[in-house]
């Protein structure tokens, strides 16, 4: 689910700007945004908790800017900021969810051993 949606958001950012609904006629440079998405994507292909950590974090930045172009924007680029949006919601849960379970397991088989509070 959390490769899924990255790849949504990557796929969603380029045809945005550059074909469907660009800032400027032809294409834009705006579409140099979705290279940080492509950072993480080897990490969640390889299962790295750290990825799936420091992702849940990143992608409210696009959350942010898929709301505000949402309510701003006309159509169709809101309907895009809208799903952008969406799959911002949909990879968050997935990396939340990514994490919780990998903890679970990890305390289950004694390998997580939380540190005492003082």
């Amino acid at each position: 689910m959390a490769v899924g949606s990255l790849l949504g958001l990557i796929l969603t950012g380029l045809l945005w700007e550059l074909w469907l609904a660009p800032l400027r006629p032809g294409g834009s440079w705006w579409a140099i945004k979705v290279l940080p998405l492509c950072l993480p994507l080897a990490g969640l292909l390889k299962n790295r908790m750290y990825t799936y950590r420091w992702v849940s974090l990143l992608i409210w930045l696009y959350f942010t800017e898929g709301v505000v172009r949402a309510w701003g924007d006309a159509w169709p680029s809101s309907g895009l900021a809208g799903l952008q949006t969406l799959l911002c919601v949909v990879l968050f849960v997935a990396c939340a969810l990514h994490v919780r379970i990998r903890f679970k397991a990890a305390k289950a088989t004694g390998l997580f051993v939380p540190v005492p509070k003082n």
